[in-house]
């Protein structure tokens, strides 16, 4: 499932309508959810294509909740892709993979749009270009955030995925369990007006842009 929290703005140079904002975060999470079910459907489990999940029409993919959510309280979610581990070869192993799927699908397409605004007169087209700069840097947020291993995020299946379940089993259970506490627990703000979570990854997705991004654009994600 695709989580997002629409807190990014671009400094200096650019000031982004809530126009460019809207449309960034509905392309960034149709994508990731449409990877969740290629990807499945490519390890033998039809379920997303038989619920008509294996599409990039955006109208399949948004939570008509998680979508108010994310106008009403800038956090919101996908709808989730619908899995049949029994349809899969080695259901845990490729449940990771198909979750890894959705933030890799961010992080790549993030990638190819910053080497396009690199072409020459990019820059020149002035409803294109920080559009494009935009959707770059909520598709960065949105796969760094969902790499992070606490349920109901991606990261979780990811990380167990990969690990005998009898090694990890005692942890597994706990974050199934608390997941979703620890989750709000690292969203709500503690030092200031900053959430726990922003000290988190926040270092990473700056790091990220910094590679992406040109330099003379002074982009930072705070």
């Amino acid at each position: 499932m695709g989580y997002t929290i629409a807190k990014y703005y671009l400094l200096n140079k650019m000031d982004i309508s809530i126009i460019f904002l809207i449309i960034a975060l509905v392309l960034a999470v149709d994508i990731h959810e449409f990877a969740h079910a290629l990807v499945a459907d490519k390890l033998g489990d039809p379920t997303p294509r038989l619920n008509g999940r294996l599409t990039l029409n955006p109208l399949a993919h948004l939570d008509p909740i998680g979508s108010l959510a994310l106008l009403l309280f800038r956090i919101g979610w996908g709808k989730p892709v619908p899995i049949d581990p029994f349809n899969l070869q080695n259901p845990r192993r490729d449940s990771a993979i198909i979750s890894l799927a959705g933030p890799a699908s961010n992080l790549i397409l993030a990638t190819i749009l910053a080497l396009l605004i690199r072409l020459p007169g990019a820059s020149q087209i002035p409803i294109l270009f920080p559009l494009v700069i935009t959707l770059i840097i909520i598709c960065v947020g949105l796969g760094i955030f969902n790499l992070i291993p606490v349920p109901p995020l991606d990261g979780a299946k990811i990380f167990f995925g990969f690990f005998p379940q009898e090694q990890v089993a005692a942890w597994e259970e706990a974050l199934n369990q608390y997941g979703l506490i620890i989750l709000i627990f690292l969203l709500f703000p503690l030092f200031g007006n900053a959430p726990l979570i922003n000290i988190l990854i926040m270092p990473i997705i700056n790091f990220i842009l910094n590679l992406l991004l040109p330099m003379n654009l002074g982009l930072s994600v705070v």
